[in-house]
């Protein structure tokens, strides 16, 4: 299925790009232009030391951007050295993957899944109402690579909205948006399927997607389609002492 880890969180940045990546003493530094924390993050290219974080969070400053790292898997010394620095744990994630064969054995019901690309202005709306912001936007427009949005319709109307993307032949399925009044009737199960369908004709060998520890339905979501937890990570960041 996936050879590392380490493709994945590549799979991530590939398919959820930054406006802007700077490379300074062993970091990846990015300019998120307002798009999120994973557009935002520093994450550690080769070794670290005290000067060079401190290097590496006046150079975020000076973007705009808070100071704010991405630890992930194996990255203890990091971890540790960040939280020594006054650097706290935000927004734990966890990172799940699947081969799209385990997902495309059900087909979606008839005129209940379209991709398309663009999106339509019907989707934005939808992505609005979730906290998709033009920023967010901006951000699947500057994604290389295949990539898709799929349009939900449910008991004939509009229900949701989603971005798909790929990189290394791994698919990933970014800002799944339903409508609250759609919700609760299997159309993000669909839309999941929909996602591997998409990816298995554009040559992808596994489906991944991400959230937060904390959000309790997505990680209800991946675990019933058997998507398996295949990794983590979290923010560190120095909160305002206000």
């Amino acid at each position: 299925m996936i050879s590392s880890l380490h493709t994945l969180y590549d799979v991530l940045h590939q398919t959820w790009p930054a406006a802007k990546h700077i490379s300074q003493d062993g970091w990846c530094l990015r300019l998120g232009t307002g798009g999120g924390k994973r557009v935002c993050a520093a994450t550690l290219e080769e070794t670290f030391d005290s000067q060079s974080i401190d290097a590496a969070a006046q150079c975020m400053h000076d973007f705009g951007q808070p100071a704010l790292f991405m630890v992930r898997d194996g990255e203890h010394d990091l971890d540790a050295a960040l939280n020594g620095h006054g650097y706290e744990i935000c927004d734990p994630c966890n990172i799940y993957a699947a081969p799209v064969g385990e997902l495309t054995t059900q087909t979606p019901p008839r005129v209940s899944m379209f991709n398309i690309w663009e999106p339509l202005e019907i989707q934005k709306d939808i992505w609005r109402q979730g906290g998709i912001d033009v920023a967010r936007l901006a951000i699947m427009e500057r994604a290389k690579g295949p990539k898709v949005s799929i349009l939900m319709r449910w008991d004939n109307h509009p229900a949701g909205s989603a971005f798909v993307a790929m990189s290394n032949k791994i698919a990933m399925v970014h800002v799944l948006e339903i409508l609250p009044h759609q919700r609760r009737k299997g159309v993000e199960i669909w839309t999941m399927r929909q996602a591997a369908l998409w990816a298995q004709k554009q040559g992808a060998h596994s489906i991944s997607a991400i959230c937060t520890k904390e959000n309790t339905g997505a990680n209800t979501l991946y675990s019933s389609l058997d998507m398996r937890l295949v990794g983590r990570y979290h923010y560190r960041i120095k909160k305002d002492k206000r």
